[in-house]
């Protein structure tokens, strides 16, 4: 299935059925008088956020969508039916934006959430609403309401724990292999995962959902290479994973070059808890690796470090030590955020 993670879709709500404008028609009933039913409800068009799916390809070729007309009024006092509910099933983590996307309708971020975009129009009132002592027999009845319309923009962002960011080829698909199940595309070449790909990490009793997102590059902010777009994201998760190749010669000028291009994008991306992943060890001869890790160090100055930890994804080295750390880290958060609801 492809991924797609933003579309552009217009939907309207069922119109109002007519109210009905007849007369009772019995035998024997004289000046029977006005029975004209009410006309239906037009159906809304409502947003649900479901499970196990996490890509909008549903609405890339049908963009068009409309709830069902409310039943016109009919004799004999009897009102439509209204309009069906149109449901429109979205992944969990998808919002609804204003077709400038200036403005945020809604958050579907948790399963079986719901949101209603439009309304149906109201069924016409039937002639038997207008009948008085001066004017028995009424012809009136009013027509339906039309349905609320509008052009929405539906963007996912995946729901994930920790999300891994860092250059192209620095090992992000290979690490996600080696702590989960999942099978991303591995090559040795850039840009080798194109899409954000899931997979769940299982550190004892506890399961994370990790998301590998395409590679950045100086100046993803401004399009370059494929852009900056899949750090959406990455807005949800509770911490980063910043991947380092260990075989870069300067892991200071890669690290600040991703951290720009996460502080142009925006999004509360700097703020987030952050441990710092340097890949590749086994390719580096020990002395080097101090060394590298020295100068590191010393490029922080007097700002606060991260926590960096060293692995080879490849070689599975250092792979349960980082799952480790990286539980212990994540349930200090999980403490923070609870105390901090509990203030």
């Amino acid at each position: 299935m492809k991924f797609l993670d933003k579309a552009k879709i217009f939907i309207k709500a069922g119109d109002g059925g007519n109210g009905a404008a007849s007369f009772r028609r019995e035998k024997y009933i004289e000046f029977g008088g006005p029975n004209g039913g009410d006309g239906g409800r037009g159906g809304d068009v409502v947003f649900r956020a479901v499970p196990n799916v996490n890509t909008l390809i549903d609405y890339r070729f049908k963009t068009k969508f409309a709830a069902q007309r409310g039943q016109n009024g009919m004799g004999k006092m009897r009102t439509g039916y209204s309009g069906e509910t149109l449901v429109l099933p979205v992944p969990t983590g998808t919002v609804i934006l204003s077709e400038n996307e200036e403005i945020e309708y809604a958050d579907l971020n948790r399963d079986g959430m719901e949101y209603r975009a439009v309304r149906g129009g109201n069924g016409g009132w039937g002639n038997l609403h207008f009948k008085s002592p001066t004017n028995r027999a009424p012809r009136q009845a009013n027509d339906g309401l039309p349905g609320e319309e509008r052009t929405v923009v539906l963007r996912l962002k995946l729901i994930a724990d920790i999300g891994l960011v860092g250059f192209p080829n620095a090992g992000k698909s290979t690490l996600l292999s080696a702590v989960t199940s999942a099978r991303p595309k591995i090559a040795n070449y850039a840009f080798t995962t194109l899409n954000p790909q899931l997979g769940v990490m299982y550190a004892h009793d506890r399961e994370f959902v990790l998301v590998d997102l395409p590679g950045l590059i100086e100046g993803a902010h401004t399009g370059v290479g494929l852009g900056d777009k899949f750090l959406g994201h990455a807005e949800r998760t509770k911490m980063i994973l910043h991947v380092i190749d260990g075989t870069e010669p300067d892991w200071a000028a890669r690290y600040r070059a991703i951290r720009h291009e996460m502080d142009s994008y925006g999004g509360g991306l700097l703020d987030k808890p952050e441990m710092v992943i340097i890949n590749k060890i086994d390719a580096i001869p020990a002395d080097e690796l101090n060394d590298k890790m020295t100068e590191f160090k010393k490029s922080f100055g007097r700002k606060k470090k991260p926590e960096i930890l060293t692995v080879s994804a490849a070689g599975r080295i250092g792979i349960d030590e980082m799952v480790s750390a990286v539980e212990r880290r994540f349930l200090e958060i999980e403490r923070v955020e609870t105390d901090k609801a509990a203030e």
